[in-house]
């Protein structure tokens, strides 16, 4: 090759070379992801870090997520609105904990009578779920994604034995969502705080019961210190959805295969996270009762109905809602709900109850 040619040759791709670093140094993003739980919470907190690694570790660093848990840089509580204020990029947290923005918004996480984990997921995906829940969250200027799942939420943990549904009246109790509308239609003082302010409130007897998410992320917090009886079914929150909120004008000033990133690292942590809430809440559960001295109990039937009574006028309002999305959103759930809940008793139901009664469970 002629020299010359050579090295014009090389000068062209030395400049290219050098034009092409700032283009990708631009290409970078540091984003904070803010959310509602305290460091490597056992469940949630851990669950939100693997979600800001995958993000980081998917775009190939070109979206780089710091994590800030709560109170870092703005309260738990204070997540949604310091996304949809563009304060940070993106949260991690539940949608049980945005009522006060819309109850329409408090379907997407949990419903008292309501989808299991997988359900959930099948709504949002399958039912069309998921474009009204782009819908409601648009409103904010958020956009949102299901990113795991607690599955079974226990009915909670309770200082004194429950002997009927007369017992609740004028209890205070912690819990979030519609399952507080349902426990105040049942006379109960239904209060909303953190679960580590929650083990204080248990202790000092300012709260006479409570529900967090299940024995694993329970023990960690220590609530079997404080009240030996733990309840069950948790028929307020048969499953919780965790979320990630996106501020919608970040993710929109992305190009597409970074959209794909931040929507595929979300749908693919849901089944690790969900499985591996179920795994360690079985184990967590047998170390509870053998070794802390926790009663495991069911609720009385008549607790039982007087929730799902307490539970089906939550939902009726909702489908009577004065907002009109709020009515589309609360209709969706419910013909998937029964659409969905009487095929499972034929099959996840009814081979589950098979297997317990052949294994003596």
């Amino acid at each position: 090759m002629d020299r010359r040619k050579f090295l014009a040759a090389a000068g062209v791709g030395t400049a290219a070379a050098t034009l092409a670093a700032p283009a990708l140094a631009q290409d970078k993003r540091q984003w904070k992801m803010v959310t509602a739980w305290p460091k490597n919470l056992p469940g949630p907190g851990v669950a939100a870090q693997i979600l800001a690694d995958r993000i980081t570790t998917l775009s190939g660093g070109r979206i780089e997520v710091r994590l800030f848990p709560a109170g870092e840089l703005v309260p738990g509580r204070g997540v949604f609105d310091a996304v949809s204020e563009g304060t940070a990029e993106l949260y991690h947290a539940v949608p049980a904990y945005w009522g006060s923005k819309s109850k329409g918004i408090l379907l997407f996480g949990s419903q008292p009578f309501g989808l299991r984990a997988d359900e959930q997921f099948g709504w949002l995906y399958h039912g069309g779920g998921q474009a009204l829940y782009d819908e409601m969250y648009g409103r904010f200027g958020i956009k949102p994604f299901l990113c795991g799942n607690s599955g079974p939420q226990w009915g909670g943990w309770f200082r004194n034995e429950i002997k009927s549904a007369e017992d609740l009246k004028g209890m205070k109790f912690r819990t979030t969502g519609l399952a507080s509308e349902m426990a105040a239609k049942m006379g109960m003082a239904a209060e909303a705080m953190s679960g580590p302010a929650m083990f204080q409130a248990l202790q000092t007897g300012a709260l006479d019961a409570g529900e967090f998410i299940g024995p694993w992320t329970d023990s960690a917090l220590g609530y079997h210190q404080v009240a030996k009886n733990y309840y069950w079914p948790g028929v307020g929150e048969p499953s919780s959805a965790e979320e990630c909120g996106v501020n919608t004008e970040a993710f929109n000033s992305l190009p597409d295969d970074l959209k794909q990133v931040v929507s595929l690292a979300c749908e693919s942590l849901y089944n690790p996270v969900w499985t591996e809430y179920t795994t360690k809440h079985a184990a967590s559960l047998r170390k509870l009762v053998s070794d802390e001295g926790v009663q495991v109990k069911m609720f009385p039937a008549d607790v039982i109905t007087a929730m799902g009574k307490a539970a089906a006028e939550v939902i009726d309002e909702l489908r009577q809602d004065d907002d009109e999305l709020v009515k589309r959103i609360a209709e969706s759930f419910v013909a998937y709900r029964d659409s969905v809940g009487s095929y499972m008793v034929y099959a996840d139901n009814g081979q589950m109850n098979a297997r317990a009664a052949v294994m003596g469970y």
